[in-house]
């Protein structure tokens, strides 16, 4: 939630802020022009907008990891590392009480610490030290070293001076004591609002992983073994989910038949995740390549279908008329009529059909794959290395952002008239 907040409020002071400059420098008034439903070009990224929300999370995920690109005074509330103290007082069954101090050494995770000297005291609840990892936590028998032990009734019912008891806890300047059903004591050092690192490391220990797997690969292949055969998968899912969709839309668009026929069908189809048909898939044609490219075969295929047939059904009635009248023939219509101007519709679908199986080919490659993104992502995943998966994921997004792109650039130069009416 403080993330979130804070993310709001970088965008709303971003978002004034550049208002505020562009308005004073403004020298291009199309920009200002009335945006026109159906005129694309009215319309476009604004790049300072995209730059800043990219630095952005780039700032909140350091900010929150403490990472070393980040400037010190922008890290969020780091977890507590070092000696914290406290009191607490031990009451036996004949009624006596004494006071002892506990002494906790917090360290990082992965150091060896250990543990503060500290004096036993002159009462009989003698002094305590222990240690315990920075978001961890740890149970600290502090009757053990006492001269009245549990035999005779020993039990903890205060704690900085605040009364304690089975269940209960009390808060103090380094973090929180518990104590469990049994009447032991439990410290918990404050976390702070760092995310732990192995919940979500930090920026520069993603790109350290990066260059070692970039380098020395991942169980026997090398990082760009495991992206070619994702992409080589997807590709190949998509082009064959494309040689099937696309036709079998353009017969729903054109023929009444073919659409009362197909129509239950893809519309049954279209809204099953297809990583629901995994089983089905494994059970069909195995564990092998053959059933990946499957899967992502019918990824694709119904959101290519439907996008034909929109396309299709989308082609206005003039423009059909018009060509008629000028003595054009039904393959004429469809040459220079229907094909032009379904391929909006049809380049949308295709970058939604490839934003899907990018989504897919993880889960695909969960099943014995050998090679793969998602392999690597999975197997990272189960030893908690989550580095890799943060590596992996990212990975993926550039290379599907970068598809994006480049079937963008081909809708720019394959189909111009796109929004010109």
């Amino acid at each position: 939630m403080i993330v979130f907040l804070i993310y709001v409020a970088i965008f709303v002071a971003s978002f004034f802020i550049v208002k505020f400059v562009a308005r004073k420098t403004v020298t291009d008034y199309t920009s200002l022009k009335t945006v026109t439903f159906g005129d694309e070009s009215a319309v476009t990224p604004n790049r300072v907008a995209s730059v800043i929300s990219v630095l952005t999370i780039f700032l909140l995920w350091g900010a929150f990891t403490g990472s070393k690109l980040v400037p010190g005074f922008l890290h969020a509330p780091g977890p507590f590392i070092g000696d914290a103290t406290f009191s607490y007082t031990a009451e036996a069954d004949d009624g006596t009480q004494d006071d002892a101090t506990v002494t906790v050494r917090v360290f990082e995770v992965g150091t060896e610490v250990d543990a503060p000297d500290v004096e036993p005291g002159e009462g009989w609840a003698k002094n305590d030290a222990e240690t315990v990892g920075a978001w961890r936590s740890g149970l600290i028998r502090v009757d053990q070293n006492d001269e009245k032990g549990r035999d005779q009734g020993h039990r903890v019912v205060a704690v900085n001076g605040e009364a304690i008891a089975p269940g209960g806890s009390v808060q103090t300047e380094f973090g929180r004591v518990g104590m469990s059903p049994k009447g032991t004591l439990n410290f918990e050092p404050a976390k702070g609002w760092q995310m732990e690192p192995i919940w979500l490391p930090a920026p520069e220990a993603v790109w350290a992983r990066f260059l070692e797997i970039a380098s020395e690969g991942f169980r026997g292949s090398t990082l760009w073994e495991h992206l070619g055969y994702s992409l080589m998968r997807v590709i190949v899912g998509f082009f064959f989910g494309a040689l099937v969709g696309i036709p079998l839309g353009y017969a729903m668009g054109l023929s009444d038949w073919f659409r009362g026929w197909f129509d239950p069908i893809v519309e049954f189809m279209r809204p099953v995740p297809p990583l629901a048909l995994i089983p089905l898939v494994i059970i069909w044609a195995g564990i092998g390549e053959v059933g990946k490219i499957i899967l992502l075969f019918l990824a694709a295929l119904w959101i290519m279908a439907i996008a034909a047939r929109s396309g299709v059904s989308g082609v206005r009635i003039s423009k059909v008329h018009a060509a008629y009248s000028l003595g054009a023939s039904k393959p004429q219509i469809m040459r220079h009529v229907i094909m032009p101007n379904s391929l909006p519709e049809i380049f949308t679908g295709a970058r939604v059909a490839m934003g899907v199986c990018w989504g897919t080919v993880v889960a695909a490659e969960l099943v014995a794959a050998e090679k793969g993104a998602g392999m690597m992502i999975m197997v990272a995943s189960k030893f908690q290395n989550t580095d890799i998966v943060i590596m992996g994921i990212i990975l993926i997004g550039i290379i599907g952002f970068g598809i994006d792109i480049l079937m963008r650039w081909a809708e720019r130069v394959l189909v111009p008239w796109k929004g010109k009416g």
